[in-house]
């Protein structure tokens, strides 16, 4: 068995049916390459490397459980941070990921598309629940369906909707009953192509809209588990009660609270991440691949032999993202230092300056 094949059951290697395929998994990198040098740096997950400062957290965080009001600090600083409309409130969950498993049992549905080829999670947790999924090329054609799914930007090829077209789209669904989903998770620094401004001009096609937002991504603590959901109250009403007590942890809360308020860090950390995202387009283009897309996190690459690509750099302590469904895609995340650069440079055996 090849090398290539023994790493067949992580990160975009395993076969479609065994489910949806993510970042991540350098356990199996590291039995899969014993002599790879350590320790392993992790590109496969689209996370800001520069984490923000947690705070030093009040001991009542961990030895009380998470009361109402600290669920609610949490949620206010989500409405104001991500500029929800007036009506519309924010549902606190263990990452956008709870949400994304909570949506299709709590708003059941026959007929559920995506918006092209994106995070295979909702896909897979609607068909899961019964519902009839498939791909749909077009905002016309989700129009059509029960619940439309649309990642904007898109991962994991950081394809933009205008927020102004998600609204007529909200507003046709709306006319038919329709559900429709906006997945944010890596909106935080790009917020003009963010919904929610623009559904305070809609309140009737809001009432038919949930917003998922990510916290750990943009903050780089998606350790924490923290994640909302922009919705009406009667649609947050229902969210709340099918997570039941306590589904965020008092750190988690505290943490995201605070974050949430820290503009300046927010604007200093999206200026920090545009020009990694820039060297890394330098480093990736010496080394011939071909950059099909991606946000300040993360880029999208083509080349003929990107499985080749992507064990010798898992041979080099170096994880990216493969696909299963496009082998010859890798995505790779943000290097934290100047170093890591280095190191993925003469992996690649390109000479540059980063």
């Amino acid at each position: 068995m090849t090398r290539l094949a023994e790493i067949g059951s992580f990160n975009g290697g395993a076969t479609l049916d065994a489910g949806p395929l993510h970042g991540g998994g350098v356990d199996a990198a590291r039995r899969a390459f014993p002599d790879a040098p350590t320790p392993w740096l992790d590109l496969s997950t689209g996370v800001n490397p520069r984490a923000y400062p947690l705070p030093a957290f009040p001991a009542e965080a961990f030895t009380r459980l998470p009361d109402v009001s600290t669920f609610e600090a949490a949620e206010a600083a989500a409405v104001r941070a991500y500029n929800a409309p007036p009506g519309f409130v924010a549902v606190a969950g263990a990452g956008a990921q709870a949400f994304i498993d909570l949506l299709p049992r709590v708003f059941p549905a026959r007929r559920v598309a995506t918006l092209g080829f994106c995070y295979a999670e909702h896909a897979d947790r609607w068909r899961a629940a019964g519902a009839l999924v498939t791909i749909a090329p077009s905002l016309d054609e989700l129009a059509t369906m029960d619940v439309a799914i649309v990642v904007n930007p898109n991962n994991p090829d950081g394809r933009v909707t205008p927020p102004d077209e998600l609204l007529r789209l909200a507003r046709r669904l709306r006319a038919r009953g329709g559900l429709l989903i906006v997945d944010e998770a890596f909106a935080d620094f790009t917020p003009a192509l963010c919904l929610e401004p623009l559904l305070a001009s809609e309140p009737e096609a809001a009432e038919n809209v949930v917003v998922l937002r990510s916290f750990g991504k943009a903050y780089g603590l998606p350790g924490l588990r923290l994640g909302f959901a922009l919705c009406s109250p009667s649609r947050a009403s229902a969210l709340r009660a099918a997570q039941g007590p306590w589904s965020v942890s008092g750190p988690a809360l505290a943490a995201g609270a605070r974050a949430l308020e820290d503009t300046a860090w927010l604007r200093a950390t999206q200026e920090l991440a545009e020009r990694s995202a820039q060297r890394l387009d330098e480093l990736l283009a010496a080394a011939g691949f071909f950059t099909l897309g991606g946000t300040s996190l993360f880029r999208l690459v083509e080349r003929v032999y990107a499985a080749r690509s992507f064990a010798r750099l898992c041979a080099a302590g170096i994880l990216t993202r493969r696909f299963a469904e496009r082998p010859g895609w890798l995505r790779f995340g943000l290097p934290p230092e100047p170093q890591d650069f280095e190191r993925l440079a003469r992996a690649l055996g390109v000479r540059i300056d980063v």
